[in-house]
């Protein structure tokens, strides 16, 4: 199998290539090649697995049909900026998280004679913009707030039209906010939810622009890895036409998300919190999802890795801090 990682060198994009080199399979079937693609080098993981690195732009025009012109089985689809980013580099947004995706999909098509691969296109619960019922379920409706929002919902409605004509087998997964990021922060505006709990883990300050009422939908690192192996792998004839559908996680307020925090590691890393609040960032997170009733997903197999918000922060505290933090 050949497996082919848009956005590799992202940190959802790493941690999916660790998982596969690790596992060495995807499904039932083993993996005989590898190609990972980022506008930075991807580093190049240790495995027997033959790997080719590609560094370029993805929405360059002539970027697309030499990735998929090896005829890649499957190809996950990370390759975005983010939203705070696509709101405000207007035409960047519309450049790479829309045309993009339409030049990645149209040099599929291109290669013709029956190909169709498994496309997964990680989407985002941002296509939905308020007002909200109290919780988000399979049937509401699209009315993105923000042009990351719309750029994503349009990408949804092209891969499913692309697979009801055959053209590919393309499913889009909408991912909770992925909680807790690691690394350094990034410009997507829902940062803040891994800041408050990564850096003062790490000793270090965090700023908390947002009142502590805010209320989110998050799920881990690890889950975000499991539901694109699971989109991967699954039989997507269960889905019939409807190819997009929002993944399992869980709702909590900043204030659940800072009491998690003190229950796993104490009062002197809650106390490296710092609130100032931000109007940009509140005006813009009074737009999200709050909350929402996952059963289609659950009824097609995709399950999170944990159950509580406390298992968030010690699924980060393992996988990241090697089972440490600063107290």
């Amino acid at each position: 199998m050949h497996i082919l990682i848009l956005g590799a060198a992202g940190m959802v994009g790493r941690k999916l290539t660790e998982k596969l080199v690790r596992d060495g399979r995807l499904g039932s079937r083993d993996i005989t090649r590898l190609t990972l693609q980022d506008v930075v080098a991807p580093a190049k993981p240790s495995t027997t697995i033959p790997v080719e690195l590609v560094t370029s732009d993805f929405a360059d025009p002539h970027t697309a049909a030499p990735l998929v012109a090896g005829k890649p089985d499957v190809i996950f689809h990370l390759a975005a900026i983010v939203s705070g980013e696509a709101e405000a580099e207007f035409d960047k947004g519309y450049r790479i998280n829309l045309d993009g995706t339409r030049f990645l999909i149209d040099a599929i098509r291109a290669i013709g004679g029956g190909y169709r691969p498994r496309l997964v296109f990680t989407s985002s619960i941002a296509v939905f913009g308020a007002p909200f019922p109290e919780k988000i379920g399979d049937e509401f409706f699209h009315t993105p707030l923000t042009s990351y929002g719309t750029q994503k919902s349009i990408c949804e409605m092209l891969i499913a039209d692309y697979s009801r004509k055959g053209f590919l087998d393309g499913i889009g997964i909408r991912l909770p906010t992925i909680c807790v990021r690691p690394g350094a922060p990034n410009k997507a505006a829902s940062g803040f939810f891994s800041n408050i709990i990564r850096e003062p883990l790490a000793g270090h300050e965090a700023v908390l622009p947002v009142s502590e009422d805010v209320r989110h939908w998050h799920a881990s690192p690890r889950s975000a890895v499991g539901f694109l192996v699971h989109a991967g792998t699954m039989d997507l004839a269960a889905m019939g036409a409807r190819r997009n559908l929002s993944m399992p996680g869980m709702s909590v307020t900043v204030g659940e998300q800072i009491a998690a925090l003190e229950r796993v590691a104490g009062k002197g890393v809650v106390a490296r919190i710092k609130r100032v609040t931000d109007p940009v960032i509140t005006g813009i997170v009074s737009g999200w999802p709050r909350d929402f009733v996952t059963d289609r997903a659950l009824s097609l197999g995709f399950t999170t890795a944990e159950k509580t918000f406390d298992d968030i922060i010690r699924i980060h505290i393992e996988d990241e801090l090697g089972g440490k933090f600063v107290a």
